[in-house]
């Protein structure tokens, strides 16, 4: 798994295009598993400062349950003509009180999950052709084409 910045000094161009997407709009759809292993799907805000990329959630909410009890999410950032972006990876929980303040401030009590990789896939047409560009932890950037 990486953080935002190792991602970001892997697969550079990548990067900056995921971020584009997630800068473009506020909010984003979060996918999260509940206790029997189905999906749920949430509405979510993402926080990137360097070098991780947050969420946050109400307290108590059922995203966060689900992400307490088995981290692993799915993010679709809000798509459009210039690209389809979503990352995959674990959310972890954070607790400490310094951290907290400086994200949350004033928003606390909330929960507050830094999001660590495991996969990032920005999907654009190009011309004629439907291109996945998609990046995993300590590999290559590998490109996908389809017409």
């Amino acid at each position: 798994m990486a953080n935002w910045r190792e991602f970001e000094e892997q697969a550079p161009a990548l990067a900056a295009a995921v971020r584009e997407r997630l800068t473009a709009a506020e909010t984003h759809v979060l996918a999260t598993l509940r206790r029997d292993g189905s999906p749920r799907v949430s509405g979510t805000e993402v926080d990137l400062r360097e070098p991780e990329l947050y969420i946050g959630s109400m307290w108590g909410a059922r995203k966060a349950r689900d992400l307490q009890r088995d981290g692993r999410f799915a993010l679709h950032a809000f798509p459009s003509s210039e690209g389809d972006a979503k990352l995959s990876g674990v959310a972890i929980e954070i607790t400490e009180k310094a951290v907290l303040d400086a994200i949350q401030g004033d928003m606390q009590p909330s929960h507050l999950f830094r999001l660590d990789l495991q996969q990032a896939v920005l999907t654009t047409v190009e011309a004629d052709k439907l291109v996945a560009t998609t990046w995993w932890p300590g590999r290559e950037v590998v490109r996908f084409e389809r017409k």
